[in-house]
């Protein structure tokens, strides 16, 4: 009899011991520090929703105005400078209208990029088809002045070209002062940081070409 009774004790101690160590591991399990929850140093690592809504918040309304501006204000910039390819007499208007178009196409396809992963909207390409998009936005020419340029050729056209886009350029500096002022997005800061740079630069550029310093 004494040796049924042990037996009876061991096996209630298993199953007691058995149950409570399924229970603990459910509890475990549920609180999100499983080991396949946790990274170096036994951290919790971040999940990838948390991670996704990081990224999401790196960047404010600044940042979205002001890729969506300087995209328009590029592609008017680039449109000025292919002008210069059949009207243009100088070889330096030449090159420098290259040299804009050459750095601004990338931009426009930075810039779009960024709106893209953001979910917003990638403004429609209204250059060269008669639209007016001078309001709003600094240092934007008109349709008058566009038709201007577009009927001018040779000095005059070089004239003409270095007087708007010096006007150009001092419009794209203000609006990434603005950016860097307001913005969040680390990226678009660079880029108006840049922007600044080779445009002060270039303004000055076409001052000398005009006699003006």
């Amino acid at each position: 009899m004494k040796a049924h009774r042990k037996m009876i004790r061991r096996t209630a101690l298993v199953a007691g011991t058995g149950v409570a160590a399924l229970v603990l591991a459910a509890c475990g399990g549920n609180g999100g520090n499983s080991a396949h929850d946790m990274g170096a140093m036994g951290q919790p690592t971040a999940s990838p929703s948390a991670t996704a809504s990081a990224t999401a918040g790196d960047h404010n309304a600044a940042d979205v105005s002001f890729a969506t501006q300087m995209i328009q204000h590029h592609r008017q910039a680039v449109e000025m400078a292919e002008l210069a390819d059949t009207r243009a007499s100088s070889a330096e208007t030449k090159d420098l209208a290259t040299k804009i178009k050459g750095a601004q196409d990338p931009e426009i396809k930075t810039m779009s990029g960024w709106l893209t992963s953001w979910g917003e909207e990638v403004p429609a390409d209204m250059s060269g088809q008669g639209h007016d998009m001078s309001s709003g936005m600094p240092g934007m020419m008109s349709m008058a002045d566009m038709d201007k340029l577009k009927n001018s050729t040779g000095a005059e056209f070089d004239k003409m070209f270095a007087e708007m886009m010096i006007k150009h350029h001092e419009g794209a500096i203000e609006m990434a002062k603005t950016e860097k002022a307001g913005g969040k997005y680390e990226p678009a800061k660079k880029l108006a940081d840049d922007v600044i740079k080779a445009q002060t630069a270039e303004i000055e550029q076409m001052k000398k070409m005009l006699g003006e310093s």
